[in-house]
């Protein structure tokens, strides 16, 4: 999936380029290279007023070339997924002051909907479930229930081109909405880092 990287220089620059109209929002984001309507985007947001860079999936609309005479610049109108709701509100009212900004983060997290099997420390067997957000350091698990706070939990996931799943060990960090849970993952050794940039790396690229 294709991802536009957006760097606005005020929150007011981004006020301007966002798209109410959508049910989830919208954004237009400025690019040379020509994006087919319908094609599925993530838009990589820089705003001053957000600590962290947020992704945000979402659908092209429309692209229009630049028209230098009118100095109006080459982009792509964006429509946010309806799953994104929760992320638009958290972007709209942090720049509103609506709301504290989060502390930075170290990792950029990525939005997916990737399949997973996990389980807790003291079960053995695993229960089916999905990541909706990953990072190097952690992920947004989602579940039938919230897992209770400080919980060891394995988690299976097979990377994008492979057949057999990776095991990544965490801990539960945070509940999040809609029965979301923070996993912020472990790893004792090199090892394990490594194989965590490779599956972010991939899955960037699929």
């Amino acid at each position: 999936m294709q991802i536009l990287k957006v760097r606005f220089r005020t929150n007011r620059e981004f006020s301007e380029s966002y798209q109410p109209d959508y049910p989830a929002g919208g954004l237009f984001c400025p690019t040379t290279s020509p994006l087919r309507p319908g094609s599925a985007v993530i838009c990589e947001l820089t705003v001053p007023a957000l600590p962290n860079k947020v992704l945000v999936r979402g659908t092209v609309r429309s692209w229009r070339p630049a028209l230098p005479r009118l100095r109006v610049r080459a982009g792509a109108v964006v429509e946010f997924l309806s799953d994104e709701a929760e992320k638009r509100d958290f972007i709209l009212q942090t720049l509103a002051g609506e709301r504290p900004a989060p502390p930075k983060r170290r990792h950029t997290r990525l939005p997916i909907e990737l399949p997973v099997r996990f389980r807790t420390a003291d079960q053995p067997d695993f229960t089916p479930g999905g990541l909706s957000e990953i990072s190097v350091g952690g992920a947004l698990l989602r579940g039938p229930t919230q897992i209770p706070l400080g919980t060891e939990v394995i988690l299976e996931v097979v990377p994008p081109g492979a057949v057999s799943p990776i095991a990544i060990s965490g801990k539960v960090a945070y509940h999040a909405p809609r029965e979301a849970t923070g996993i912020k993952f472990q790893y004792r050794d090199g090892g394990g880092s490594r194989r965590l940039r490779e599956l972010v790396r991939r899955l960037r690229l699929s």
